[in-house]
């Protein structure tokens, strides 16, 4: 049987960052930080967490700011984007997470749709602080990973976004029905990705491009699903040509009759998903020292 069990962590970057610690029956054989996709809450992924458990591993999975029970949230008043999430929350779970299973434990992030991006542009300024790095349904919002009039809608989709954001002060999707509320910098942030293809957060003089390009070959798993049309394979491809230097391994979940596995039901139904993150985490995982970040 597994447990679980609520916290609040507090973020070097201000506020508070609501997490569910969900444990195996035994000692943990290693453990797993989920980082959600946009204005998806974390109790959301509670199936797909006991899933991993079972095998095991520990699992770590918070709200991120703004969302869920996390504080502050999203509004006129709060400016965090790309940059404040990996520079400042992801490093304070990281450092949570580590101290709670201890630094001997091999820990992994497992990055959902944006949380998939924030993971990298974490890990390009922590190269050597977790074992390896998984992808789901993750890509470049890159309009030209797009095809068709899919093309066309990503670019206009995610520019009048930031728009209304940006006159707003925030994003108000949870009453249009996408993303949930969110910050206009994060919005803008995300918008100018699609338009321009690179990372480059506002409020940041940091490389982030150039930090991702000489990595230091941190073990990564990148699933696209099968029936996503927000992260479709060309589009995590894209987001793979990011990471030249790292060992990555692309795979693309087909699944079986009668299951599903688009951009967000995965979870619901992620048994082979769990299963195969599992194998890759117990053939990965060797921690390498790779230099001092800059930037």
């Amino acid at each position: 049987m597994n447990s679980a069990e609520k916290v609040m962590i507090e973020s070097s970057g201000g506020g508070y960052l609501a997490a569910t610690v969900t444990l195996p029956p035994g000692d943990p054989e290693a453990v797993l930080l989920v980082c959600p996709a946009l204005g998806v809450r974390a109790d959301y992924y509670t199936p797909f967490c006991e899933l991993i458990a079972e095998t095991g591993v520990a699992v770590v999975v918070a709200d991120m700011r703004g969302q869920g029970d996390s504080a502050p949230r999203a509004g006129r008043t709060t400016r965090h984007g790309y940059h404040l999430l990996a520079s400042r929350d992801w490093p304070s779970l990281v450092a949570w997470t580590s101290e709670r299973f201890g630094p001997e434990a091999r820990l992994f992030l497992l990055g959902h749709s944006i949380g998939g991006q924030i993971s990298l542009h974490y890990s390009a300024l922590a190269k050597n602080e977790v074992d390896g790095l998984v992808l789901v349904a993750s890509g470049s919002v890159d309009y030209r990973g797009f095809s068709g009039l899919a093309r066309l809608k990503v670019l206009l989709g995610t520019q009048f976004i930031a728009g209304v954001a940006t006159l707003l002060g925030y994003w108000p999707g949870h009453l249009l029905g996408f993303a949930g509320r969110q910050p206009a910098r994060l919005m803008r942030d995300w918008a100018r990705t699609a338009r321009t293809g690179s990372f480059r957060p506002e409020g940041s003089d940091i490389d982030y491009e150039r930090l991702l390009a000489n990595g230091g070959g941190l073990p990564t798993l990148a699933i696209s699903l099968s029936g996503d049309s927000l992260a479709p394979p060309a589009a995590v491809d894209r987001l793979c040509s990011k990471l030249p230097t790292s060992r990555v391994e692309r795979w693309h979940y087909e699944p079986r009759e009668g299951g599903k596995a688009d951009h967000v039901r995965w979870v619901r139904d992620g048994a082979e998903i769990a299963s195969y993150v599992r194998s890759w985490m117990n053939g990965n995982g060797a921690r390498t020292q790779t230099g001092d970040s800059d930037g």
